[in-house]
Order: structure tokens, then sequence, then C-alpha cells
């Protein structure tokens, strides 16, 4: 950036803020932990470590965003509810990014745009709790919180929030983003062999068919284009992919927040898209302060608790200049409360003018709890909202942007219905989530299906 630039844009820095000014604000979701000198001997290993991401792929993201806030994008999230460390393996990656790849691949076949595809993933190791303990029999201990806080073992050691494992988090995303960035770059997004992206478990899928047709078609588009260029059609055989997760755990973000060369502001570069959860928003609070001062895009969680009033108070907060591409609403209102909440919020978002990207989050507000104990979601809930979401827009004369999701490349059976019918007996036989239930593969390609089908219902012509 020439300097001229950088000394206009640094003006637009807040005066006040600084990647620890969190600290004089309530914090909300943030572990105790019992040994002191323990946590700032972590976060001086973790402040001198090197980053997960550059400062320039998060403006590369940056700009794909407020493509998509225009309409030319869509913004594809998902991965995992909350990772985990013994998660960290080459199947469980390489299948995430198939999943992710393959959902793509339909929307970009039926939208006819770009994807901008970001995993829920290298990062996504901690989790906001609805209590701080929790009681089993006759034992109440500190509440499970992520691998990155303590661990899932219902066990009075295992639950003591440990600061080393915020460098094990920090290691085990490396790792993550390491095999991901080596897969992309060695060809395995490559469009010309879709056919690596196939889960082997799921050739007997109801939605088989279906996906092999639209890999032909997308085959026989490739191969017309390259008879007629006579040569290969470039970039096909990579793909850009990004990481967020929920930056709950501020101590460890902040450790992680750097200014660079060539570029003003500050950064986090522990993720390229980090989002603020609904337990912590408070615009008066730590979570806010923190994200007002990054230069990352950002996203916020929006429950149906929010009233249009508070949004633009949030807005006034986070993206103060308008800037494109910086903010993101990701609203989670419930199948049965959507279609009451979100037009309010909507409105007021356009009557005002102001420059977001909305997402649908169809999983966290359908969550339930089954006769015999598992927390779990039916797929026809998570469809039902999705489907409301895209006719709330076109009715309030906004856009439906992206969709954010909770999903796994793994067969398991956590969340009821879709493609199979899974019920609630199916969900003994493969429930493997350590805190929210994910869809598997087929209700995940059979969510992408459904929002090309549904795009293309809303903008038929009556």
């Amino acid at each position: 950036m020439p300097s001229s630039d950088r000394t206009l844009h640094a003006v637009n820095l807040p005066s006040d803020w600084s990647p620890q000014s969190w600290r004089s604000r309530p914090a909300m979701q943030l572990p105790q932990y019992p040994d002191q000198a323990a946590l700032e001997a972590a976060l001086a290993e973790l402040r001198a470590l090197p980053p997960l991401v550059t400062s320039w792929e998060i403006l590369a993201l940056k700009q794909q965003l407020a493509e998509a806030q225009e309409g030319k994008r869509f913004l594809l999230q998902g991965g995992d509810c909350a990772e985990s460390f013994d998660a960290c393996t080459s199947d469980v990656i390489s299948n995430r990014l198939k999943v992710l790849l393959q959902m793509s691949l339909v929307l970009v076949h039926g939208l006819r745009k770009p994807v901008v595809r970001v995993g829920r993933f290298a990062g996504q190791y901690a989790k906001p709790r609805s209590a701080d303990s929790e009681t089993i029999g006759e034992v109440t201990l500190p509440s499970y919180r992520g691998d990155m806080v303590n661990g899932p073992a219902f066990t009075a050691q295992a639950r003591v929030p440990d600061p080393r494992r915020m460098v094990k988090a920090h290691a085990r995303s490396a790792m993550t983003m390491n095999f991901v960035r080596a897969l992309i770059d060695g060809g395995f997004a490559d469009l010309h062999h879709p056919e690596y992206w196939n889960l082997s478990w799921v050739g007997h899928s109801p939605l088989a068919e279906e996906y092999r047709r639209m890999v032909d078609a997308i085959g026989d588009a490739v191969r017309f284009m390259e008879t007629l260029s006579g040569s290969e059609v470039h970039n096909l055989n990579r793909v850009d992919f990004y990481t967020s997760h929920e930056a709950l755990l501020l101590p460890y973000e902040e450790s992680l927040t750097r200014q660079v060369p060539r570029h003003w502001g500050w950064f986090n570069l522990s993720t390229h898209f980090p989002w603020i959860g609904m337990r912590t928003a408070a615009v008066d609070g730590a979570h806010a302060e923190y994200f007002r001062g990054i230069r990352n895009p950002i996203a916020l969680k929006v429950g149906p608790s929010v009233t249009p009033d508070q949004l633009l108070r949030t807005i006034d907060l986070l993206n103060p200049e308008d800037e494109p591409g910086r903010l993101t609403f990701i609203h989670r209102m419930g199948a049965a409360g959507i279609g009451d909440k979100l037009p309010p919020l909507l409105e007021a978002v356009r009557r005002d003018g102001r420059r977001v990207l909305w997402v649908c989050d169809p999983m966290h507000g359908n969550t339930e709890s089954t006769r015999n104990g598992y927390k779990t979601r039916r797929f026809r809930n998570i469809r039902s909202e999705l489907e409301q979401a895209f006719e709330l827009h076109a009715a309030a004369g906004t856009r439906l942007g992206g969709v954010h999701l909770e999903l796994t490349g793994e067969d398991v059976t956590e969340c009821l219905g879709g493609a199979r019918e899974l019920t609630e007996s199916d969900l003994e036989r493969a429930y493997k989530s350590t805190v929210d239930p994910r869809l598997n593969y087929e209700q995940a390609l059979e969510i992408a299906m459904l929002i090309v089908r549904k795009q293309a219902q809303i903008a038929a012509p009556v």
C-alpha cells in the first residue's frame, strides 16, 4: 500500500482502542484460570509464535464479502460446532473439506455465481455455555468450554481451565491450516477431478445420483471450453479457502493481534473471519470493544431478542465508516420465530442504508433434546428456517447472501430427518459431537440443493 494511502486510512483508527482495551469492559464467557503465572506464561509464548493467517488473505476475503453484499457472490460458512484436539487428523480434515467443496460446487452450478468458502475450523476450539457448571447425579463440576479451555471428561481434573491448552490449540490450528493449504495447492480442489472429493461411505446415498449428474454436466462444460480454446482452462485447479471461529477467548485473540508491514492498523491473525456469538454481543461488552479495532471482516450472531435499535447501535460501533465487506450479520431465530423477529431488523437496516451481509444460521435456533437425552436438531426445522429466510429477505427488499452451518464429513447421526429420515433411535448409532449436533454429509448436501432450488423460486417471475 502506498504511504499516502496508509496515512489516509490510518486517521480512521479508533484513537481510544488497543488490543488490550477490552480488559476495561465487562467480559462474559471467559474461564477463570486458577494459576495466573501459568496464564501469563502461555500468553507470552503465544505472542512470540507465528500467526496462523496473513493480512493480505484477510483483505482478500473482505473484498469477496463486499462482493457478496452486492449479490455477486454467495457465502458458504460451515464446519464443526467445536473442534476437538483428537479430531485433528488427515481423514477428518479432508472429509470436512470434501463436503464444503461439494456444497460449493452445487451452489456455483445452481446460483451461477462464485462462492466464498469459509470453514468453521482451525481455531473453533472454545464454546460458550449457558451455565458455568453442570451436575450429574450428586456431582457438580465446571462446564466443558471446548478443548482450548478444559477437557470434556466429567472429572474434576479435566474440567480445570488450563492455559497451556491455548498453545496446543494454536498448534492444532496451524496443523489444520497447513494440511488444508497443502491439499488445495496440490490440486485437491481441481474441477477437472471432482471425484477426488467423493466420500466412500455415501456412494449409496439417495442424493448421490443427482450430484453425479451435476458433476458430469460441469465436466462436460469444462471440456467444451477447453476444446474451443485449445488449452486447459486456468484457475480450475484451486480455490480460495478461508477460516473462521467464534473469537470467544479474548486473551488468546489478543495475543495473536498484530500490526504488519505495509498495512495500517491491527489484524487478528488467528483467523480470517472472527465472529461474536449471541451470548457475548453486548455493545458495551469486552467482545464488542475488541472487535471494533481489528481490520478483519467480522460477523455477529443475531438472535430473536435483538431489537432494531440495538442492531443499529452495533453497526455504529463496529462499522462506523460503512466499509464494504466489513460487517456480516448471521441471524439465528429458529423456525418458529423467524417470521416475526427478522422483518423489523431487515427494515431498520434497509431504511438506514447500512451496508451489511445477511447470512442465515438455521441451526442454533432449532436445538432441542430428545426423550433419550440427546441434543439434536430436526432437519425439517432447519429447512423451514432457511426457506423462510429467503422469502423474508425477498419481501423486505434485502438479500440473503450466505448460510452458516454446523456440519461434518463424518458418518454421524446427530440431526433428525434428512435424506435418510433419521429417527431418534438412529442417534445412538453414531452421535459423536461433544457439544452441538451437526449435519452429516447427506444432510449438508441436501441443504446446498435446497438453497439452489429456493433461490431459483425466489428469482422466478410471478
